[in-house]
């Protein structure tokens, strides 16, 4: 039963990115925390750790199909990285349930500015 569960929220986090291009994150963090019980910290680094070949997969589908442009994402995949190292550092110092309010506001205002 709890293959189908991790089975379930992969594919799910696998459609989020085909479809919406998002990363699958914004499932996968959740999802990790509340099904399958991890801790903040610990579902973080797993969902990014999932959303790596997603992404991947996904890019090069895209790239196929005409509608990626190298040099820019090559450009934010740069930036990414580092932004993403000092990310991490940080996330670590953070606590548990601050980085859950974090989050929550993240996502209002994503959500936010995509209906503006």
């Amino acid at each position: 039963m709890k293959f189908l569960k991790i089975a379930f929220i992969g594919i799910s986090a696998g459609f989020i990115t085909g479809f919406f291009s998002t990363g699958g994150g914004m499932l996968l963090l959740p999802a990790l925390i509340y099904f399958m019980k991890l801790d903040e910290k610990q579902a973080r680094a797993t969902s990014i750790f999932s959303i790596l070949p997603m992404v991947v997969c996904v890019s090069l589908i895209y790239y196929k199909g005409g509608t990626f442009n190298l040099q820019l994402g090559v450009k934010c995949a740069l930036g990414g990285i580092i932004g993403g190292f000092l990310g991490v550092k940080i996330m670590k110092k953070i606590p548990d349930k601050f980085l859950k309010i974090l989050f929550i506001i993240f996502l209002i205002y994503a959500s936010y500015n995509m209906i503006k």
